[in-house]
């Protein structure tokens, strides 16, 4: 199916502008333009939902606590399920602000209460800081959720793009350690191989948004050594073994770069016999679910995931 002409016309209007790709800006532009980028088309926030700022204390680490915000449904009782959510950007960008909307659907329409995390970003913090903080943050849960009025033992993880990566990588650390049950993952356009050379890398590589240039950058910004991307953490697609992983939803678009990569591991998940639902957007790009404001599919695909959270989530 060829790309929607919605996406069409917004990057041709980034064409006529010549807006600069975020791997010709440095870091500190491009982390603001991504920003107003999110919020120029993420849409109006949902009525009833609470915020609260979070702390998130590290006794091990230096550069202090972890910044995190915490949504409930206001009309919401007793100890509510979590939907941990990490924020996509390449490693590089993205921020708790211009997510909030989103992760506010995500409660409005699961009853959930969903955890936003800010975690270190590189290149200042390169592999494996995030998923380290990730991986705090998911103990620290466990610890201190019932404080937050939370059910530790109801847990989802979820994120795109470089969020999906994390989220990948902790399911995956999880099983291991044995005593973080988390009951789903949701795994937007995840960047899953590092050393991918499938097809819709080629097929959608330039000009469509993500490109090769972009993924390059944040690469190598997060993995500073090329060895770094043959570790499962960074790429789970080369894990060895996905048996015995929470059951998974997988949303990708058509016409991205990832989108191969994507499938392959959605196909390594359901060939272990994990529960896996996957869907490509068809005429979508990398991104469409921050952007609200010109995809319906968004609103569409937002209504999917809070579906399967509240599936997975109920007592």
């Amino acid at each position: 199916m060829p790309i929607d002409n919605r996406v069409r016309t917004l990057l041709d209007m980034l064409s006529r502008v010549e807006a600069p790709r975020l791997h010709d800006q440095p870091v500190e532009y491009a982390r603001r333009n991504f920003h107003k980028l999110l919020f120029a088309y993420r849409g109006e926030a949902p009525e009833g939902v609470a915020m609260e700022a979070l702390e998130i204390a590290r006794r091990d680490f230096a550069g202090g606590p972890l910044a995190a915000r915490l949504y409930k449904p206001e009309a919401a009782t007793g100890p509510l399920p979590v939907f941990v959510w990490l924020h996509g950007g390449g490693w590089t960008l993205g921020d708790l602000a211009g997510y909030e909307v989103l992760c506010q659907h995500f409660s409005a329409l699961a009853g959930s209460a969903v955890l936003a995390l800010d975690y270190r970003l590189a290149p200042e913090n390169p592999f494996p800081a995030a998923l380290e903080d990730v991986w705090h943050c998911l103990k620290w849960l466990r610890r201190e959720g019932a404080g937050l009025g939370l059910d530790a033992q109801r847990i989802a993880l979820g994120g795109d793009s470089a969020g999906g990566n994390l989220a990948a990588v902790a399911c995956l650390m999880a099983r291991e350690a044995g005593d973080l049950p988390i009951r789903l993952q949701v795994l937007v356009y995840p960047s899953t191989d590092q050393t991918s050379t499938r097809c819709s890398h080629t097929l959608y590589g330039e000009g469509h948004f993500l490109d090769r240039a972009s993924i390059g950058w944040f690469q190598h910004n997060y993995l500073p050594a090329d060895a770094d991307k043959l570790d499962w953490r960074a790429s789970p697609l080369l894990a060895s073994d996905f048996h015995n992983l929470p059951p998974a939803l997988v949303l990708t678009a058509e016409c991205d770069p990832l989108t191969d990569d994507a499938k392959a591991y959605a196909e390594r998940l359901q060939a272990a016999g994990v529960s896996c639902i996957y869907r490509e957007v068809e005429g979508m790009i990398h991104g469409f679910l921050t952007m609200p404001r010109l995809f319906e599919e968004a609103t569409w695909s937002v209504a999917e995931i809070a579906a399967a959270l509240r599936a997975a989530l109920q007592p």
